[in-house]
């Protein structure tokens, strides 16, 4: 009789021990299941990653966020155009879902990856863009004690590891980059594209800093003049009306406008077969407030669908 009960129990428990391992194996077998958000847990941009691309000659490390088409796990033999866009912490998340809502009812913007350059590790935004988007070291009285001129290096960087990374990673159309940049952003396109103009196709060059150490940017695009026949490039600039002098809070110390006026004229009247530019000043916008209905209008302009 005992020998009987101890083999029933044995049998139980060998029976409960399978029941337990059985159930442990199914929960083994969802290892990736995702857990239910934590209340309160930070709100995280969904469909975006976060890269970092470092500068080995200043020892920098910057991050790269990056926004793939909707369409793209889809067309797996599909190329896209580029957008790199400067300040990224701000600008990135805009033009994103600008680039989603003016698709809702039909193909208006070609989809392309969104590539967000964002700023160096350890520095505040202000003194990384202050030293990585301006040609010279000569900034302005109020943020001399800040360092600036460091553009010329950082399209080094862009050119050797910020665009070799992307191209390396994701299926990225070399010929279709485009560089959208804002104010200091703005300049650094400038910068580039009177020194380096092949190596983005399309410059949409936004509220662009061209008063920045006495309009040293004109002395820049005179001196590619002199030496080239052509500038093959597709240029956009936006900017506000209020970017000018006046009796508004909202107006500039320094007439922008008047600054991309002039900076439009030039390049139009060099007669470059391969140059497009065209700019739109936005009635009711600031340097502050313009760069939603710029960003909309610049990719528009530049990225229409192709559909």
């Amino acid at each position: 009789m005992k020998s009987t009960v101890k083999a029933l129990a044995l049998a139980i428990a060998l029976a409960a021990g399978s029941l337990v391992s059985a159930c442990t194996e199914r929960a083994d077998a969802r290892p990736n299941a995702p857990d239910a958000p934590a209340e309160g847990a930070p709100y995280v941009l969904k469909g975006t990653e976060v890269r970092t691309v470092s500068d080995p000659v200043s020892g920098r490390e910057y991050e790269v966020f990056v926004s793939l088409p909707a369409s793209y796990e889809a067309s797996p033999e599909r190329r896209y155009p580029v957008l790199y866009v400067t300040d990224a912490d701000y600008a990135f998340p805009i033009i994103r879902q600008i680039a989603r809502r003016v698709n809702l009812e039909g193909p208006v913007i070609e989809e392309f990856i969104l590539v967000g350059l964002s700023y160096s590790r350890g520095d505040s935004p202000v003194a990384s863009r202050n030293r990585d988007y301006t040609p010279t070291p000569n900034g302005p009285r109020r943020a001399r004690s800040m360092v600036h001129g460091g553009g010329p290096a950082y399209q080094t960087y862009l050119k050797t590891r910020a665009i070799p990374f992307i191209e390396s990673r994701y299926r990225a159309d070399p010929a279709r980059r485009v560089l959208l940049g804002h104010s200091y952003g703005g300049l650094l396109g400038a910068q580039i594209m009177f020194t380096d103009p092949g190596l983005f196709e399309a410059y949409i060059l936004g509220s662009p800093s061209f008063w920045f150490d006495e309009r040293h940017i004109m002395s820049m695009e005179a001196t590619y003049a002199r030496g080239h026949e052509d500038l093959p490039a597709d240029v956009f600039m936006y900017i506000g009306e209020y970017e000018t002098p006046g009796p508004s809070s909202r107006n500039t110390s320094v007439n922008m406008v008047g600054d991309l006026r002039t900076m439009e004229r030039v390049l139009q009247s060099r007669g470059y077969a391969s140059l497009r530019v065209r700019s739109v000043v936005l009635s009711d916008e600031d340097h502050l407030t313009v760069a939603p209905a710029g960003f909309t209008r610049a990719l528009m302009a530049v990225l229409p669908s192709r559909d």
